[in-house]
């Protein structure tokens, strides 16, 4: 004996408040599976859904802390082929001063090595044109944070490992923070030295007055970015400066 459904009864339920009463399906559950594995619309569901994370993904790193952002710094230089040249000439002394840098130990050959790369970097950058400008322009500046940090190690190597650490981390992510920090240390270290090391005084004067002539002229780079020929002043006043630094490896 089984029990029998009344028909009328699933009528007058299917007119009640919208109420439907559906009977089982004529395919079988592994059936189910196998169309819903089939159905396009289901395959677009998925790409959709992959889509829609790989945009999560990609937002969260566009919202990363500034500390983990590139640099974005300013291309007005090289407007013309004659800006191009000078900044190209003035950034050799860079090179001829790693060549001439005492090399002592380990410290100070990588410190005499970084300022090559500086000249190098700077001289790819401003002969760069295009899309890789602004990486080369990134690539200039770690180079110099790369050769401020070197400095520090060259000249005290009692510095706290975790300060030195954070400086290298830090590197790729904020090179001017880096070279502010170290370029900072330094001063400090050259003016104590200076006051006790009379020798040393005249390439502390020296290189006081163009550590303030090179600010002035990195400063007048970005607030007067149609004036020609400042950044290639600025290179000049800044191998001058790392020109009296050598004093302090000898």
């Amino acid at each position: 004996m089984g029990v029998q459904v009344d028909q009328r009864s699933s009528v007058g339920l299917d007119s009640l408040y919208g109420v439907q009463l559906t009977g089982r399906s004529q395919y079988s559950d592994d059936e189910l599976v196998k169309t819903s594995i089939m159905d396009p619309s289901t395959c677009e569901q998925q790409e959709g859904f992959g889509l829609t994370r790989s945009l999560q993904i990609r937002r969260l790193w566009q919202q990363r802390p500034p500390c983990l952002k590139p640099i974005h710094c300013s291309l007005s230089c090289d407007k013309h082929a004659g800006e191009t040249i000078a900044n190209v000439v003035t950034s050799l002394p860079f090179i001829v001063l790693g060549l001439q840098t005492p090399r002592k130990n380990l410290n100070t050959a990588l410190y005499a090595n970084s300022l090559i790369g500086v000249g190098v970097a700077s001289s790819l950058y401003h002969t760069s044109r295009g899309e890789i400008r602004k990486y080369m322009r990134w690539a200039d500046y770690t180079m110099i944070a790369t050769t401020t940090l070197c400095l520090t190690r060259a000249l005290r190597n009692e510095h706290p490992k975790l300060l030195m650490a954070a400086s290298t981390l830090l590197l790729p992510f904020q090179p001017l923070m880096v070279t502010a920090l170290h370029t900072g240390m330094m001063e400090v270290s050259f003016a104590k030295r200076a006051s006790i090391e009379p020798e040393l005084r005249m390439a502390h004067n020296l290189h006081r007055m163009s550590s303030l002539l090179g600010g002035a002229l990195f400063i007048a780079d970005d607030v007067f970015p149609e004036t020609p020929y400042i950044h290639a002043g600025w290179h000049l006043a800044a191998a001058l400066g790392v020109g009296t630094c050598n004093k302090l490896l000898e």
